[in-house]
């Protein structure tokens, strides 16, 4: 499935994952391929993203933790996401 998490600044990451986990405003939850369509709002937490291959933009890697090679964290304040036919949007504060 397609990832693209954009902050207020710019486009931070748009790739390929395996699977992605957020925090919603009543408790994380985790989306994986050919999961049904989903809006919801997200609290303050990290995105989890897993993947093989994933390549941060160098201007942005400061903002991403890197757990290891397959998964990355990237903390944000608030947000909302959208996934809709394996195509998953972050819109993150």
């Amino acid at each position: 499935m397609i990832l693209e998490i954009v902050s207020p600044e710019a486009t931070l990451f748009k790739g390929e994952v395996t699977s992605v986990a957020v925090p919603g405003v009543n408790g994380e939850f985790q989306m994986l391929n050919n999961h049904a369509p989903i809006l919801s709002l997200l609290g303050k937490g990290n995105v989890k993203i897993v993947g093989s291959g994933l390549k941060i933009a160098k201007e942005f890697v400061t903002k991403f933790n890197k757990v290891n090679e397959q998964t990355y964290w990237l903390p944000i304040e608030s947000g909302t996401i959208e996934l809709n036919d394996n195509k998953i949007i972050v819109l993150a504060d």
